[in-house]
C-alpha cells in the first residue's frame, strides 16, 4: 500500500514538474511589441530601380470567405502591381501578421490560388534567389486559370528568420517559444501574368533584387529575414 502511495506521488509530481514548465515555456512576450512598428505601405517603396507602382491596374478581389480568413489572420497586408519600361508587370503581395501562427498557412499559394479557383498546373519546389545581400531560400510554382499563366516566387519569414513552411518553420517558431518569445510572421509572394515561365521568373528576380536595394537595412531585414553572415 505504502509503494502504492509513492508510486502515486512520484506521478504526480512528474505531472506538477511538467505543468510547470510548460507554463514557464509558455509564450508571454510579443516580438513585434520589441520592434519598431511596421507599415507596409511606408516599408515598399512605391518606385524603385525601373519598376513604380501601375495606377493603372486594379486591385485583385478574392472571395468574401478568403477576405475574411485573411483579416482575422494578418494585421496588415499590402497588395500592388509593378511596371517597368519594358511594360512587363510585376504583381506583389505582402501578408505580415504580428502573431505568427498557423493560419499563416491559409496564404500559401498552394492554398490561396487553388480557392480563388486557380488550378497549381507545376508543383511547388524549392529554390535559393541570389541576392546582393545574401541567399535567399525561396519557393516557387505555377498557377493558372483558363488562358490566365502565373508563375509565382514566394518566401516566409518567422520573426527574423527566413524559412519555409513546414518542419524547418516549426522549428524557427519553437526557438522563439523557447526563450518566451511569440514572433511575427511575414510572407512575401512576387507573381506575373506570362506564358514565358523562364522570362518571368528572370523578371521577378530582377524586381526583388532592385526591391531590396532600395530599402535600408532595418527595413531589408523585415521582409526577408538575416541573411547567413
Amino acid at each position: 500500500m505504502k509503494l502504492i502511495s509513492f508510486k502515486h506521488l512520484v506521478i504526480g509530481l512528474c505531472m506538477f514538474t511538467a505543468a510547470g514548465m510548460a507554463l514557464a515555456l509558455k509564450p508571454t512576450t510579443k516580438l513585434a511589441d520589441a520592434e519598431s512598428q511596421i507599415d507596409l505601405e511606408t516599408l515598399v517603396p512605391a518606385r524603385f530601380g525601373e519598376w513604380k507602382v501601375d495606377e493603372t491596374i486594379a486591385t485583385l478581389l478574392v472571395t468574401p470567405e478568403l477576405q475574411k480568413v485573411i483579416d482575422e489572420t494578418y494585421s496588415q497586408t499590402l497588395t500592388r502591381t509593378y511596371v517597368n519600361g519594358a511594360g512587363k508587370r510585376i504583381m506583389l503581395s505582402i501578408a505580415y501578421g504580428g502573431s505568427h501562427g498557423e493560419g499563416m498557412q491559409t496564404h500559401r499559394p498552394e492554398v490561396c490560388y487553388p480557392a480563388q479557383g486557380f488550378q497549381v498546373v507545376k508543383d511547388t519546389r524549392p529554390a535559393v534567389l541570389s541576392t546582393q545581400y545574401g541567399e535567399l531560400p525561396i519557393k516557387r510554382l505555377v498557377a493558372a486559370q483558363g488562358q490566365r499563366n502565373e508563375p509565382i516566387t514566394y518566401w516566409v519569414v518567422v520573426g527574423d528568420q527566413q524559412t519555409q513552411f513546414g518542419l524547418r518553420m516549426k522549428l524557427a517558431q519553437m526557438r522563439y517559444t523557447l526563450t518566451g518569445v511569440i514572433p511575427d510572421g511575414m510572407l512575401v509572394r512576387v507573381s506575373s501574368i506570362d506564358r514565358d515561365e523562364t522570362g518571368a521568373y528572370d523578371n521577378q528576380t530582377d524586381f526583388i533584387r532592385s526591391m531590396l536595394a532600395a530599402m535600408r537595412d532595418a527595413e531589408r531585414e523585415r521582409i526577408t529575414g538575416r541573411f547567413a553572415s
